[in-house]
């Protein structure tokens, strides 16, 4: 089984391009009909856009479909399970996830995976030990084991823990069961919390 570990880099690098395009391609319409709520909902961009840290540690610019108020009053502030920057379009786009699938724009360009850690902020990684670095090690994905293991219910440090017990143990079959274990996290919403624009990308975040 040797030989499966070594091409599936490149089998999993198809699979996220031929995904990522079947994806772009088939939920354009549902794109469009989410800009178009997002637009009446609030004043400002569809898309969130922010430096993230890419696989060794490279910088690239991550999309989201906007899902806070621009510039919002101070007394809509941080409340752990009622962010009242959240707007009311985002907060149904954060519940069902929709607001990672422009994340395909991005692994289309081969910035990330449909599999992975998450991808952190790039002030988080100056805070990395030698061990941690290792979560760099590969693409990041839109959902990942720490995902489908605890999501905001983990620990900062525990999220790097299951992130790099997953590069050292990267392989079809778990990356298989992510997906399905995905699905189950998404429609269970159990340690979802909707505070802040990014995630365990940012220091406030639903990841």
């Amino acid at each position: 089984m040797k030989w499966i570990a070594k091409i599936y880099p490149y089998l999993k690098r198809l699979i996220d391009m031929v995904c990522a395009g079947l994806g772009l391609t088939v939920l354009t319409p549902i794109f469009l009909i989410i800009a178009l709520f997002i637009r009446l909902d609030s004043p400002g961009p569809i898309f969130f856009r922010q430096e993230r840290a890419g696989k060794n540690g490279i910088s690239f610019c991550i999309f989201k479909f906007r899902s806070m108020y621009v510039d919002p009053h101070p007394s809509k502030g941080y409340q752990r399970d009622h962010d009242l920057r959240i707007t009311k379009v985002g907060r149904w786009l954060r519940r069902l996830s929709l607001d990672e699938l422009p994340q395909f724009i991005n692994i289309f360009k081969g910035e990330m995976s449909l599999i992975g850690p998450r991808p952190a902020l790039l002030h988080q990684i100056e805070r990395y030990n030698a061990h941690q670095r290792h979560r760099l090690d590969v693409r990041p994905g839109i959902t990942g084991w720490a995902q489908v293991n605890g999501r905001n219910a983990l620990t900062w440090e525990e999220k790097i823990e299951f992130d790099t017990w997953y590069v050292a143990h990267c392989s079809p079959w778990l990356d298989l069961q992510i997906l399905l274990k995905t699905a189950w996290a998404v429609l269970d919403q159990s340690g979802v919390y909707f505070h802040g624009q990014g995630s365990a990308w940012s220091t406030s975040s639903k990841e």
